[in-house]
């Protein structure tokens, strides 16, 4: 009983030698010719994030830290 193994098949005679993977030399374009450095025009940051906003959010942090603590007191005593 012989096992068949896709792909297996001899070559065509007259058909050119098939590469390691399968596909001939030239078939496929190289995987870097797609891709170019530049991404579009160069905009220099102008400005992050404001100053309101993250004081905003580490007073929420603060006031979340203290809830937790006093709650982690109330369960102690």
């Amino acid at each position: 009983m012989s096992v068949h193994i896709p792909g297996s098949e001899p070559a065509p005679r007259g058909s050119a030698p098939r590469a390691v993977g399968g596909v001939p030399p030239g078939e496929t374009p190289p995987g870097e010719s797609s891709t170019g450095s530049g991404t579009g025009p160069y905009r220099p940051l102008t400005r992050g994030w404001g100053m309101a906003p993250l004081v905003a959010i580490c007073a929420l942090a603060v006031v979340c830290a203290l809830f937790f603590l006093a709650y982690a007191i109330v369960l102690l005593v």
